[in-house]
């Protein structure tokens, strides 16, 4: 999944208007125009389309944990530089507050069963023995539960 693809099916799901995803931005440490914004959420397809790089998704992401938990009391995480499906698993999570049965829920509302072990081993480290990177149809997966859950109707 693209970084881009990410960003969009977060602002659907959570319903997001520009200005809001201007400030989920600015809280991650980072400054961005409309016009930013909009280049990202465009399709490869259409005209001024921009790819959205990693630091920029992990600072969204650290600016959407600081809106949904509160912003941490010292100095705020330093944005990754590079980000794989695993981290952005984790950022979503700590950000939502989800817990293992919370996020096996969010699979099932995708028709996607996967068991604890399997989940436990998506946020291990790198180097641990049972540590197993998550695939593209695993976060696409999660990011539609996450959808069928949050998303209201407007």
């Amino acid at each position: 999944m693209t970084n881009n693809t990410i960003l969009r099916q977060i602002r659907y799901t959570f319903n997001y208007t520009d200005s809001e995803m201007i400030h989920l931005f600015a809280s991650g440490g980072f400054e961005v125009t409309r016009a930013q914004v909009s280049d990202w959420l465009k399709k490869e397809e259409e005209e001024n389309f921009r790819e959205l790089e990693d630091i920029q998704l992990a600072v969204f992401l650290n600016g959407l944990i600081n809106e949904k938990r509160g912003k941490k009391e010292g100095e705020q995480q330093d944005p990754e530089k590079k980000l794989n499906n695993n981290i952005i698993l984790r950022k979503l999570k700590i950000a939502l507050n989800l817990r293992d049965t919370d996020i096996l829920e969010l699979f099932n509302l995708a028709d996607m069963y996967i068991s604890k072990p399997e989940l436990s081993s998506f946020f291990r480290k790198p180097g641990h023995r049972q540590y197993r990177m998550c695939k593209d149809q695993f976060l696409r997966n999660f990011l539609f539960g996450m959808q069928k859950k949050y998303r209201k109707e407007v």
